[in-house]
């Protein structure tokens, strides 16, 4: 089987190094550039399955390639790995808005960011789900469509936050920890890092507005979406 190609982002030469050096020990296909430009000029003439993502560039920053990218109707399926510096919970927000898939902060083990980098590209390879619609509240999810309603407004939500909403729905009256959630929804070794789950649902009730009341935090525990017979 094919391997996939990876596009690197990095102007830092030994962290772009490293990076490059682990992806062809998995037999995938990187490729370094070292500013925004140079990522979006490549992206426009050579096939790309998925980039890895410094913000701090030179001329460009990461937050608006990926910006330019999620505009792009041809490159905006393309799935994102943030890797960065930039840790506080505001950056990680911005990034995650942005349609990033995942948000990785350095320093970094090699270790964690393949495990990221695998498990975004196994669930762009996953199967187009069933058209199934729920129905909670005012909300309306359509899998097929991969469309969130709330009444008659569209919420617009990344794919990430989508598989979230759409896992809690389906469990919907069953407490979910936040280690279950980053193996299910992310499809990583649940000892990486719990708090990208948070991040998430925090943005995902803002998203939701008035209907993200209905996501319940469970302390020391996780998260859970009430049934309907519960108080």
């Amino acid at each position: 089987m094919a391997k996939e190609n990876i596009l690197i982002v990095e102007d830092d030469k030994n962290i772009a190094k490293l990076i490059k050096y682990n992806l062809e020990k998995e037999n995938y296909y990187p490729t370094v550039v070292t500013n925004g430009e140079e990522a979006l000029e490549f992206l426009g003439r050579y096939p790309t399955d998925l980039i890895v993502l410094d913000i701090m560039l030179p001329k460009m920053d990461g937050f608006e390639v990926c910006r330019t990218l999620k505009q792009d109707a041809k490159l905006k399926n393309i799935p994102v790995v943030i890797v960065t510096a930039k840790g506080e919970e505001v950056d990680r927000v911005v990034g995650l808005e942005l349609g990033a898939d995942d948000y990785i902060v350095k320093p970094f083990s090699p270790r964690e960011l393949m495990l990221r980098v695998k498990a975004v590209l196994r669930r762009g390879r996953a199967e187009e789900p069933k058209k199934d619609i729920f129905k909670v509240g005012d909300l309306t999810i359509d899998i097929g469509k991969h469309k969130v309603t709330a009444g008659k407004k569209d919420i617009d939500l990344t794919p990430m936050e989508f598989n979230l909403l759409v896992t809690l729905i389906g469990r919907r009256g069953h407490l979910q920890s936040r280690e279950k959630l980053l193996t299910d929804v992310w499809d990583i070794a649940a000892d990486v890092d719990t708090r990208t789950v948070d991040t998430h649902i925090k943005r995902l009730r803002e998203k939701l507005g008035k209907s993200g009341g209905m996501i319940k935090t469970v302390r020391g525990f996780g998260y859970k979406i009430k049934d309907e017979d519960e108080d």
